[in-house]
């Protein structure tokens, strides 16, 4: 129903409401105006007809007095009246005459009671009666003394009562014509009211009917509705607003909808109609993105920046079984960067199906679609490749249990995509700064660290020291005669022998043990955790390995050379690391002064002769 309608009935009922309430006031306040004009009639007769008998007792004439009470019919509006005679006047008096005998129950219960007893006997379509019962009770005050001519009467008995009986139907008929007129005034006032509050609030009604239709449009996301048809100057203006408001909404939504949503991978507007929620979606995606960005670009490292995408996807998505690996577009090697979960493929024997053909792959789609992936019958599985540059693949591994979860991770490639797109500076940018953090850090020639990296290392090593109560040996290497290999072979030769130093070298220390080229033909290694005896004997190994090594010449011929190496001990020799190298490069010193090709664990006395030949 139409709100016009609905204020139109509304007010219908609302005066038709009071109308009622006012004509059932007015009935029947008419009404007892009626009853209490009769019963007040009723009362002068009563009292017109006690002082007449009154007076003629006095006066003696009181045996005249039926030609007074046959005269009491002829009253006008009477229909009947007549006297009846309590108990102690008939002691006294008889009976009386034949207007004087009680009637009905109604005489007899006034004159037990001595009170006022009425009856009205109304009908709508019928005559209706009124009839009034007054008694005559006895009083020794006033101008009359009852007690004085009734001698057996006493204070209040009731000497008896008239009855007067006459029609209302005159009065009944003043008061329906009365509401007849005023129903008739009230219908043609409504009908009034309701004319002029229809031409008065019709245009407000119709503006609202339609500001309600548009901004139900408008509430299921579509602004395109627009106020029409309205009449009035105030509703005019009124549409105008609202229509200029809402072309304005609409115009900045789809433009704001449009521009923001080129930087996701997915317009937000294909998942929800309502621009202004696709809007709200799209600036909240933006945010976590954004957020997401600047906290990797202040990790330090590249793994830190996986662990952190890692993280997200799983807060995000909710996707728990993944891995993270890197593809070399150069050389096709493949290198896990995050494991979350077991890794079910031969992807590092078999390569990656979806690096190589850079589509997703989806096991749900046809069955065994990627040969790596042959031992992964109990899982489906979602391979997702993403270019982070020209020669570097990230591919997100997903397994799941069901199909069903399957269709969800596809769901949500779009939202992993926003987060990997801005990952892609990062990730270069941060394999840039490890390639020229290790190009800076490491000899061009061996391979190994440099003393730029051994002085970015000191730090850490101390504090590492410090905190974990761990020692380090110190080897100092040198080549014995090594500028004989320079002047004889050349220096070609020479790079050789230093070629196979650092590949010894590699060969016999563990991962966390670090092997420096200190300088032309020197070495150095930091012995992690390790305890005197072993170092000895990691240092002879290398000094007897590279003195069976053969350096090839450039023709048919090899030569052999051997290693001095000093031994000491950080930080059980001193607590300054610097000066721990200091002594191993002094026991070195000691090693070649003592004819070569041999190892030397520094001692104090060395340091003591050191000082003396200074």
């Amino acid at each position: 129903m139409k709100t016009k309608n609905k204020i139109i009935l509304l007010v219908i009922s609302i005066i038709s409401f009071m109308f009622i309430l006012i004509i059932a006031d007015m009935v029947y306040n008419f009404r007892e105006y009626g009853i209490k004009s009769i019963d007040d009639k009723a009362h002068a007769i009563a009292k017109t007809v006690e002082h007449s008998l009154t007076s003629q007792m006095v006066s003696g004439v009181i045996d005249d007095r039926e030609l007074f009470l046959s005269q009491l019919k002829n009253i006008p509006n009477i229909d009947k009246i007549w006297l009846s005679r309590g108990q102690k006047v008939i002691e006294l008096y008889g009976v009386g005459l034949l207007n004087e005998h009680v009637k009905d129950n109604i005489d007899e219960e006034v004159l037990r009671t001595g009170k006022t007893k009425r009856v009205i006997d109304e009908n709508i379509f019928s005559e209706s009666n009124y009839r009034i019962t007054i008694p005559y009770n006895a009083t020794s005050t006033g101008k009359i003394n009852c007690i004085s001519c009734h001698s057996n009467a006493q204070e209040g008995d009731t000497l008896g009562a008239i009855t007067i009986q006459m029609s209302i139907d005159e009065s009944k008929q003043v008061g329906i014509k009365t509401m007849t007129n005023t129903i008739t005034i009230a219908l043609i006032l409504m009908i009034v009211i309701i004319f002029i509050l229809n031409i008065i609030i019709s245009p407000f009604l119709s503006l609202f009917d339609s500001i309600r239709k548009v901004m139900n449009k408008a509430q299921k996301g579509d602004y395109s509705y627009r106020i029409i048809g309205v009449k009035g100057k105030e509703s005019e203006d009124v549409s105008t607003w609202i229509n200029g408001f809402l072309e304005k909404l609409e115009i900045t939504l789809d433009s704001i909808d449009a521009k923001i949503s080129i930087f996701l991978s997915e317009n937000q507007r294909k998942m929800d109609k309502d621009h202004l929620i696709n809007v709200k979606n799209t600036v909240e995606r933006l945010s976590d993105v954004y957020k997401f960005r600047k906290t990797i670009e202040y990790d330090e490292t590249i793994d830190q920046v996986y662990d952190r995408l890692a993280q997200i996807i799983k807060d995000k998505t909710g996707i728990e079984n993944f891995n993270f690996f890197e593809a070399n577009t150069v050389n096709g090697e493949i290198t896990v960067v995050h494991k979350e979960k077991n890794i079910f493929c031969n992807i590092f024997e078999e390569g990656c199906r979806a690096d190589r053909t850079n589509t997703m792959i989806d096991s749900t789609q046809f069955k065994d679609i990627c040969p790596a992936c042959h031992s992964c019958e109990k899982y489906n599985y979602f391979c997702i490749p993403y270019s982070i540059s020209n020669e570097l693949d990230l591919i997100i591994s997903i397994f799941t249990e069901s199909e069903k979860e399957v269709e969800r991770v596809q769901n949500l490639t779009p939202y992993i995509q926003d987060y990997v797109d801005v990952a892609k500076t990062v990730i270069v940018s941060k394999k840039l700064m490890h390639i020229l953090e290790k190009n800076a850090q490491t000899d061009a020639l061996t391979g190994l660290f440099n003393r730029k990296y051994l002085e970015d290392i000191i730090p850490k090593i101390t504090a590492q020291t410090n905190r974990l109560k761990v020692e380090y040996g110190i080897l100092m290497l040198d080549i014995d005669f090594f500028k004989i290999i320079n002047d004889t072979y050349g220096h070609e030769i020479g790079d050789n022998a230093i070629k196979i130093v650092a590949e010894i070298l590699n060969q016999n220390i563990r991962e966390s043990d670090i092997a420096i080229r200190y300088g032309g033909e020197e070495f150095m290694i930091l012995l992690y955790n390790c305890d005197e005896k072993s170092i000895i004997e990691v240092a002879q190994k290398i000094r007897m390995n590279f003195s069976k090594a053969e350096i090839p010449t450039g023709g048919m011929t090899t030569v052999r050379k051997t290693l001095s190496i000093g031994v000491s001990m950080y930080p059980k020799d001193t607590d300054d690391i610097k000066e721990a190298i200091r002594f191993a490069d002094l026991a070195l010193y000691k090693a070649k002064n003592n004819g070569r090709n041999t190892v030397v664990r520094f001692t104090k006395s060395i340091f003591v002769l050191q000082n003396k030949s200074k």
